[in-house]
């Protein structure tokens, strides 16, 4: 079987860490936060539609104000007012925190004119109806940089303007540094990533530990005491994720060992990974509509190098930092577009248990924290039967030899023969990665062979540990070995054989 990186590189590597990375949540007060909603609502309340914006939102708009206002004057801070793009809000606040230390507490407020969400009034005349219809506008908005006692670094962003649509952002390897503080573990950082910990087993029991449910009270403590409308509409603040990336670390103790591997590493993956790949490291199958929605690129950070395939609003990234970091990453901005076993209630409110969408709530990070682990680890092992080609070349050598079992000498493989040529290629579909194959399988891809052929070819297969058969069933998967086989017999065919042959005049 090959080697996971992680196993190869055991010895040199300090530690593997999983952990929440960049977290973003979108607060919404129900019934306020669709047109329909807040129409209703002025309705209830005896407020004329067309009176929205001065007798309502208005008002609201100033508590905001004053409330920004006292909370700054009350810690000590002056509100900066930030007109300019192209100056970084999180430059700005390192800069105070290098002066102000990282103890708990409001670090800084920030205003900025930017993009919101918002309602007009309008009247049909058609149907003769008066209600409120969405729009979008630019209002004020403010920055509240705050140090938690358990997340770190966190900020929560809030409009001036109705119908207050909040940001909330924390990161988990922050959340996890404070954490490890308080149990007394000791840790180095290099920005966002661990490159030193006393203890990575108990690091990683504390990774997975990270609870909706505190989350749930630390977002509403937050919006309460910064956007302090909440009793104008009697409803707590729904929280749901915006975007969330969950990386896995693998933490070199050498930049020697590290940098050679990587360049490896990233060379063979932005000429290697295919759509259907992609798929496969995100568990899902490809189809022409996420064909479109496919790619990969190449770029340069200043921390390093990134290599990043992207399918629809999700992504599996993989990128170094500071020469000791191995960081493989999922990011999705949309956790419906993974799928799950749960509880569905239905319209005709029936509950039934089956595989749906994953719900948006912060509550399903938990669920979503094993399916990006996941997305990770079979990133990883693309990456391993990537890097180590020797072990392939070896087993390609067992492949293409004779061998003798029982008495009987099975003839070896022939790279060059099209029709075992286009089976090994078959068999290398990222579709039977997901899943086993059958002879039937084989047969759609291999019209010209009968099914008796392809009867003896699966049993030569076997023969050569190519293959093992799922027990019980008339199907079969790829072992370590064989994938590892594949692999270099392809890489041999199409980067060297076909490229030497390109300019010869036969």
């Amino acid at each position: 079987m090959a080697e996971m990186l992680t196993d190869r590189y055991h010895e040199q590597l300090a530690g593997v860490l999983s952990c929440y990375d960049r977290i973003l949540i979108m607060g919404t007060l129900p019934g306020a936060c669709y047109p329909d909603g807040m129409t209703s609502y002025l309705n209830a309340h005896h407020i004329r539609i067309f009176d929205y914006a001065q007798s309502f939102a208005e008002p609201l708009r100033e508590r905001v104000r004053e409330a920004a206002q006292a909370l700054a004057a009350a810690q000590g801070v002056v509100i900066e007012h930030i007109a300019k793009a192209h100056i970084r809000k999180e430059d700005v606040v390192a800069a105070v925190l290098k002066e102000r230390g990282d103890h708990p507490g409001l670090v800084h407020i920030i205003s900025a004119m930017e993009a919101c969400d918002a309602y007009e009034p309008w009247h049909d005349k058609q149907t003769h109806r008066t209600f409120l219809r969405h729009t979008s506008g630019k209002c004020l908005h403010y920055y509240f940089y705050f140090i938690d006692e358990t997340l770190g670094l966190i900020y929560l962003r809030v409009p001036t303007w109705c119908p207050f649509r909040l940001q909330f952002y924390c990161n988990g390897h922050s959340r996890l540094a404070r954490v490890l503080a308080a149990e007394g573990i000791g840790y180095a950082m290099a920005d966002n990533a661990f490159i030193r910990l006393d203890d990575w087993a108990r690091a990683q029991e504390l990774a997975d530990g990270f609870s909706p449910d505190s989350l749930h009270a630390i977002l509403d403590r937050y919006a309460q005491q910064c956007c302090p409308v909440l009793d104008v509409f009697g409803r707590a603040y729904h929280w749901s994720l915006m975007q969330v990336e969950y990386s896995t670390d693998l933490v070199f103790r050498s930049e020697a060992v590290m940098k050679p591997l990587y360049e490896t590493l990233s060379r063979q993956a932005i000429l290697s990974v295919k759509a259907e790949q992609v798929a496969t490291f995100l568990g899902k199958k490809i189809t022409p509509q996420l064909a479109q929605e496919l790619g990969s690129r190449f770029a340069t950070r200043i921390e390093g190098t990134c290599i990043k395939h992207r399918l629809g609003k999700v992504s599996v990234k993989m990128y170094d930092k500071f020469g000791r970091v191995l960081r493989l990453e999922t990011t999705t901005n949309d956790v419906s577009f993974f799928k799950h076993y749960r509880k569905v209630e239905h319209r005709d409110h029936h509950e039934t248990r089956e595989v749906a969408p994953l719900k948006k709530s912060i509550y399903s990070l938990i669920d979503l924290r094993g399916i990006l682990l996941g997305c990770n680890r079979r990133y990883l092992e693309y990456l391993s039967a990537l890097e180590d080609f020797s072990a392939g070349d070896r087993n390609l050598e067992r492949l293409t030899t004779p061998k003798v079992v029982d008495g009987q000498t099975i003839k070896g493989f022939n790279f060059f023969d099209a029709t075992q040529q286009a089976l090994l290629r078959t068999l290398q579909r990222p579709e039977f990665n997901l899943r086993s194959i059958r002879r039937a399988d084989l047969a759609r891809f291999l019209p010209d062979v009968s099914m008796s052929r392809l009867t003896r070819l699966l049993w030569r297969l076997r023969k050569f540990g190519l293959i093992k058969k799922i027990a019980h069933t008339y199907r079969y998967a790829l072992t370590w070995i064989g994938r590892c086989a594949v692999a270099a017999a392809c890489r041999i065919t199409e980067q060297t054989i076909v490229p030497a042959l390109a300019g010869a005049h036969l």
